[in-house]
């Protein structure tokens, strides 16, 4: 997907990764520590996290797609924002296979089995490393996109009219 009604489409699918990512970090961070929130939340949480899953390859093919149309020049801003984006999908991996061991551990209780405490804290651990990371990297890249678009690139005339062909002067452009 490169447009969506004339817009890029990397534009648009940012915002839902740009959400969901810090959203599941924190509600799996929740479900780790608190066990009345992991009732009532976890299988929110899994869905969500594979939502996020399937949403951030899109987004990065996305935006390798308009980092390609010939009116975004290149930067090093650019560079580093690509290079950032590009990993957030292993994060967010990390992020969806914690989850969904802690997901295992919640059915495990819930059918009234035991599970051993350092097994627990084991999984609780996981899920907050790679909820952390989430939100560190997704920071990190949201900056350095921010940084790309309006600092690096050197157009900060956000009232230039759009490029010949194309519909993608709506701000930035």
């Amino acid at each position: 997907m490169s447009t969506f009604h004339g817009l890029p489409a990397h534009i648009l699918l940012n915002h839902f990764v740009v959400v969901l990512a810090p959203l599941t970090a924190i509600l799996a961070v929740v479900c780790a520590l608190w066990p009345a929130a992991r009732r009532r939340l976890i299988w929110l949480v899994l869905v969500l996290a594979l939502a996020t899953l399937v949403l951030t390859p899109v987004t990065a093919n996305a935006g390798g797609w308009l980092a390609d149309q010939p009116f975004i020049g290149t930067s090093a801003a650019l560079t580093t924002h690509e290079q950032l984006g590009g990993t957030l999908i292993y994060i967010v991996s990390a992020l969806a296979a914690a989850v969904m061991l802690l997901a295992a551990v919640h059915f495990r209780q819930a059918r009234g089995r035991a599970v051993k405490f350092a097994l627990q804290s084991l999984v609780g651990v996981l899920v907050i490393a790679a909820a952390v990371a989430t939100l560190v990297q997704t920071y990190r890249i949201g900056e350095s996109g921010a940084r790309a678009v309006w600092v690096g690139s050197g157009k900060r005339d956000i009232g230039r009219p759009s490029p010949p062909g194309g519909t993608f002067g709506y701000m930035i452009f």
